[in-house]
């Protein structure tokens, strides 16, 4: 039996032990995404392999041996590859595009080959791209192959075209693009709420004043048509995902705020991409891939920023 021969069969074994492993129902709720980001805010994950990665790989085994079925994006039913990738990204609360081509620009790029990816990665193959997996470490990867196969695990076959990388950087205790140093203006309301959250997520205390600015005007009893509340304008199931139990409790709402603010720092790499998600949703940002050409999120965005520059 040659290597190639022997690596293939291993996998195979280790699809048939996974699937064979208790099943994992339910999505990954807002709460604990919302802990996941605050782990790595803090430091708390390693850079070779984060639990968050794990968590991706963890959510993906769950479906090892759902059929293939091209375009299926409902595991009861099939998955094509690119199904299964949105669908495991989906479940810890990350909005992926649809196709293929689309996923192997999302995130950010993983330059160095296979040598530098981790557990948690999107692998993409071919150019234009065909296929997608998701690397679970060891040179093998979960994928939803072809018609007449199941989801399994599969050694990479060859080189990827590109590897993108969803999870926020686990390297980064302080997302040096939040850090824009200094405090807030004398006199500016809450200041001290902003400055206690800056130090614990890393996101500019004067970030988080000029949102609040622009939300609410400073005003914690705020509540706008679309059902937003408080201080930071938390939409309920946002606010419920981020551990928030009283919107309208300045600390409560600035503590998520800047949680989900420096978790959207890290999946954009940009301050205008960040607030344009804060406002519009990530998935938005994701289908336009910029700042969505919405009057009020372009003139949320250049506001802000522009609060930012004056400060």
């Amino acid at each position: 039996m040659s290597v190639q021969e022997v690596t293939s069969r291993i996998a195979q074994i280790q699809s048939q032990l996974a699937a064979l492993a208790p099943a994992q129902t339910g999505s990954t709720t807002g709460t604990q995404f919302a802990d996941q980001l605050s782990q790595v805010t803090s430091g708390a994950q390693t850079a070779t392999g984060s639990s968050q990665g794990e968590a991706v790989v963890t959510a993906a085994r769950k479906y090892l041996g759902v059929p293939y079925v091209w375009g299926g994006t409902d595991p009861n039913s099939g998955l094509d590859c690119s199904g299964l990738v949105q669908r495991v990204y989906k479940d810890l609360g990350y909005e992926l595009p649809r196709v293929s081509y689309q996923q192997a620009e999302a995130g950010r790029a993983v330059d160095g080959g296979l040598a530098n990816a981790q557990p948690g990665d999107i692998l993409a193959f071919g150019s234009p791209v065909h296929h997608v997996a998701i690397y679970i470490g060891h040179n093998q990867m979960i994928e939803a192959p072809h018609p007449g196969e199941n989801v399994k695990i599969s050694s990479v076959y060859e080189t990827p075209t590109a590897i993108r990388r969803i999870l926020p950087d686990p390297s980064a205790a302080v997302n040096p693009l939040a850090a824009t140093g200094g405090s807030v203006a004398a006199g500016t309301p809450y200041a001290g709420l902003f400055e206690q959250a800056s130090q614990k997520y890393g996101v500019s205390s004067k970030l988080l004043a000029a949102v609040a600015s622009q939300e609410s005007g400073f005003n914690p009893r705020a509540t706008s048509p679309a059902g937003a509340q408080g201080l930071m304008q938390l939409m309920p199931a946002t606010a419920k995902g981020l551990g928030v139990t009283n919107a309208y409790d300045p600390a409560q709402a600035v503590d998520g705020a800047a949680r989900l603010l420096s978790g959207l720092l890290d999946r954009f790499g940009s301050t205008e991409l960040a607030l344009a998600a804060y406002n519009a949703g990530p998935g938005a940002v994701l289908r336009y891939h910029g700042i969505p050409p919405y009057t009020e999120t372009t003139n949320y965005v250049r506001s802000i920023m522009s609060k930012l520059e004056a400060a």
